[in-house]
């Protein structure tokens, strides 16, 4: 486990990079402002997706001619990418700012790999994710999957402000289609695009403010859980493989940000 500290430690941040790379906790003055593990031991913190995010539609996909499978582990889908399963390494770390990697290995058939880097300051987390390419070019999407408290230790329940003028229409299986249409009130487990910056405002009333920016084209958002509220940014949509690839070769890897500010109620 790392942890990174700021204001004399009322700000901390776990990043267990022995379980998938993930942000474990992130705490402000007390608040878990992520699902804590005691409270989900699975669905909390903040997991990377890659190399890819969201869902592969019957995890079927093809590139340069050539058709691949990925295994359904959300069946009948391959969801969420390979590296939230594997063990990465602490490339750099201080008090306030880390780096690690993870390889892209199989079932991944192109190979590559991925770093994050995050860097806390007294007010904010900023975030950075790379999926670089091996020897060949490979098709590849990626991004942040948090799992925001729902209740805080104060205050009232995380009420969401999305910043999109349109959503991808999902077929039957809940993939997009492609076809974007306007946005539509929740419950949504849903994509969205036509982002403005700050891409997302949650908001716990008599406790914190959390603005969520990000450069991705993407924000998932996924409101039914009784104990979280997901707001995911992501390189492109689910399915993007598919969809939209962003095509990933040496030298040139595909590198996306995000940075989540807060403000105290006292």
């Amino acid at each position: 486990m790392t942890t990174l500290t700021a204001d004399a430690g009322r700000v901390r941040v776990d990043i267990n990079s022995q379980r998938g790379g993930r942000i474990e906790r992130l705490v402000v003055d007390g608040l878990d402002l992520l699902v804590p593990p005691e409270v989900d031991d699975r669905n909390h913190g903040a997991f990377p997706m890659a190399p890819w995010a969201g869902r592969i539609g019957h995890g079927r996909f093809s590139f340069g001619g050539v058709d691949f499978e990925m295994p359904l582990n959300k069946a009948p889908h391959a969801i969420h990418g390979t590296v939230r399963d594997r063990s990465w390494t602490i490339d750099e770390e201080s008090h306030d700012l880390a780096v690690w990697s993870t390889a892209l290995a199989d079932p991944w058939p192109f190979g590559g790999r991925v770093v994050q880097r995050a860097t806390l300051l007294p007010d904010s987390l900023a975030l950075e994710m790379e999926v670089h390419a091996a020897e060949a070019a490979m098709p590849a999407s990626c991004g942040w999957h948090p799992w925001w408290s729902r209740q805080l230790a104060r205050g009232e329940p995380v009420e969401v402000e999305l910043h999109s003028a349109a959503m991808y229409q999902r077929n039957g299986d809940g993939i997009p289609t492609g076809e974007l249409v306007g946005v539509r009130p929740p419950p949504w487990d849903d994509c969205f695009t036509d982002l403005h910056d700050p891409v997302a405002i949650l908001h716990w009333p008599g406790a914190a403010t959390v603005t969520i920016e990000s450069d991705c084209a993407c924000v998932v958002v996924f409101t039914d859980p009784e104990h979280a509220l997901c707001v995911e940014p992501q390189s492109g949509p689910p399915d993007a493989l598919n969809l939209e690839p962003h095509v990933v070769d040496q030298g040139h890897p595909l590198i996306v940000h995000t940075t989540w500010r807060w403000e105290l109620e006292r």
